[in-house]
């Protein structure tokens, strides 16, 4: 979370268990096109492959290959 958002809570809120909820700003992008999707994929495939390369590395065998 950027750190320029405060939460400010009212002085009326009461003490002791209080629940909280929050409402998204409604501001719905647009979907994208296959072809932009497409595109944004393979604009951003080194970085993508890197990150997945990475990801992998983290894993471990599930079984011994007998």
């Amino acid at each position: 979370m950027p750190h320029n958002r405060r939460i400010t809570v009212p002085r009326e809120v009461p003490t002791g268990p209080v629940i909280l909820t929050f409402t998204p700003a409604i501001s719905k992008k647009p979907r994208m096109t296959e072809e932009e999707e497409i595109e944004h994929i393979n604009r951003n495939a080194d970085r993508l492959n890197a990150e997945a390369l990475d990801v992998l590395s983290y894993q471990v065998p599930l079984w011994d290959g007998d």
